[in-house]
């Protein structure tokens, strides 16, 4: 294949890696579980460019050697010097060769090597899932993080996969437009994933179903081989879209915002030149359905949602933290598009300005890290990012580009509160019209909505006990029994609406009536 044909079907980081090895850089580390897929294109760019691929395993030596070379090459120091004596233009490619980079003598001998492959048509790429650079080798590495393939890659897979039980016991009549949902589904997968995956749902349908696979149990199957990739990471959970906006009452301008950027992820609107919704921050008082708009947003907009709990990134061990931030971001960019969801994030940021003198800065390197994924970012990741103190977040943080907006929840008005009452009574299976829900609103003036559910389940613990049904006075006395957040924490929910006022957009159009 040409080099000029090559580079027109290779993707950003594939063209990436065809420009550093033709420019003669030694020593390469790609980050990949994809070993086949990440040597099959080696194995293209090495005949294009005039070279030879050879692999190292621990197990199989340097391959492409005679059987004597290749058995006494086992040894990594041995394939190294393998590796200094060839006189072939060649990719050596080394597999799973991170745990040998703690040995002095490697570091040493690939120092030693570093000038010779620039001479020459050499290069030593290390291929591993696993990132793992001394100290002596940074500045001769280059590090690539091979991405997850893409659309190109899988619409193949999935015809292949289809084509394969065309004319067998099952009956696969996809539409165009159900063949991009697949595809779609299967981003975020690796090829042998997706390829499992899809071979799952052939065998279930196979087993349980009637012989005719839909495109819903391709979708559920993909879905769970992605739970597993986000619960193995251990860094991220993820939670199931059963949140809906018609289980919120209120907040009316945060809706049509939301509903007007749910298209804006298609390729249409990249053709229209919009550019991919960013995140938004959501503050305000506490118990008024921020982290339940959260979840309703990947219900809205029909993608995975994931929870990131900054607890989680701190380790025990220098270095730990930061290598977990960026795995959680890259397990987050490998199921995209989807939604990122930070619950009170002033919690996991707060210490980042004194961090230098308090844990030798590495809450502050979190951050940094975190802000410039937020400001660089490539793929439609959405952060979905909520707070209830705002005085406790960086200003780096809230200035725009980061995320497109900030929006505050106010506690809900009397409209709001009839909503809320009738979501919540719905919910429990009991007609709102047969409550005086005029009244209640007006006795629960300053409750959150979250009050206002908890007087529902008092009100109906009081009615259970009592042997009878729920009424307009169980309510009452719930309501009437409880000091609302807004009472008891008044001034700080009053310094809370002043900050908001000329600073983040109302999440409500409603007036407010106290």
């Amino acid at each position: 294949m040409e080099i000029n044909n090559l580079n027109s079907q290779l993707t950003d980081n594939e063209n990436e890696i065809d420009i550093l090895i033709r420019s003669r850089y030694p020593l390469l580390y790609i980050v990949s579980w994809e070993e086949s897929r990440v040597e099959a294109f080696l194995q293209g760019l090495a005949r294009a460019q005039g070279k030879v691929l050879l692999s190292w395993s621990a197990t199989r030596g340097l391959a492409g050697l005679s059987s004597a070379s290749a058995g006494s090459s086992l040894e990594p120091m041995a394939a190294l010097e393998e590796v200094g004596r060839s006189g072939q233009k060649a990719i050596f490619v080394f597999r799973d060769f991170h745990p040998h980079l703690q040995d002095p003598k490697i570091i040493r001998r690939l120092r030693d090597l570093v000038n010779d492959l620039k001479s020459t048509y050499k290069t030593i790429v290390f291929l591993g899932p696993v990132l793992t650079i001394p100290v002596e080798l940074e500045k001769d590495i280059t590090v690539i993080d091979y991405d997850l393939p893409g659309k190109k890659e899988l619409s193949p897979l999935v015809d292949s996969v289809i084509s394969s039980v065309m004319g067998g016991h099952f009956h696969v009549d996809f539409s165009p437009a159900e063949r991009e949902k697949i595809v779609q589904a299967a981003q975020g997968l690796t090829l042998a994933e997706a390829e499992n995956a899809l071979a799952r749902a052939l065998v279930h349908d196979k087993t349980l179903g009637d012989g005719r696979l839909t495109v819903e149990e391709v979708e559920d199957t993909l879905l769970a081989e992605t739970k597993q990739i986000i619960r193995k990471s251990r860094l991220l959970e993820y939670f199931e879209a059963q949140e809906a906006f018609g289980q919120i009452g209120g907040l009316d301008l945060l809706k049509e915002w939301l509903s007007k950027r749910g298209e804006a992820f298609t390729e249409k609107a990249r053709q229209f030149g919009l550019p991919e919704p960013r995140g938004l921050l959501l503050m305000g008082v506490q118990g008024c359905g921020k982290s339940m708009t959260c979840k309703a947003i990947s219900a809205l907009w029909k993608m995975p949602l994931l929870r990131l709990d900054m607890g989680s990134i701190f380790g025990q061990y220098v270095g730990q933290s930061e290598e977990n931030m960026r795995r959680a971001i890259k397990t987050a960019e490998s199921v995209a598009p989807c939604v990122l969801w930070l619950d009170e994030i002033e919690k996991g940021l707060s210490g980042s300005q004194s961090s230098g003198s308090v844990d030798a800065g590495t809450t502050s390197r979190i951050f940094s890290t975190f802000l410039t994924w937020l400001q660089e970012k490539k793929k439609p990741v959405f952060v979905a990012a909520t707070a209830n103190n705002i005085h406790q977040l960086p200003p780096e943080l809230l200035r725009k580009g980061r995320l497109d907006e900030i929006f505050f929840i106010d506690l809900p008005t009397e409209k709001e509160r009839l909503d809320i009452f009738a979501i919540h009574l719905r919910r429990r299976k009991r007609d709102a019209a047969a409550f005086d829900a005029g009244l209640l609103a007006r006795m629960a003036e300053g409750f959150s909505g979250a009050e206002i559910e908890q007087a529902v389940i008092e009100g109906l613990h009081s009615a259970f006990a009592a042997g009878r049904d729920l009424s307009t006075e169980d309510l009452k006395n719930a309501l009437a029994e409880t000091v609302p957040l807004s009472t008891t924490m008044a001034d700080q929910i009053g310094d809370l609406r002043t900050w908001a006022r000329t600073r983040a957009r109302p999440a409500s159009g409603a007036t407010r009536t106290a």
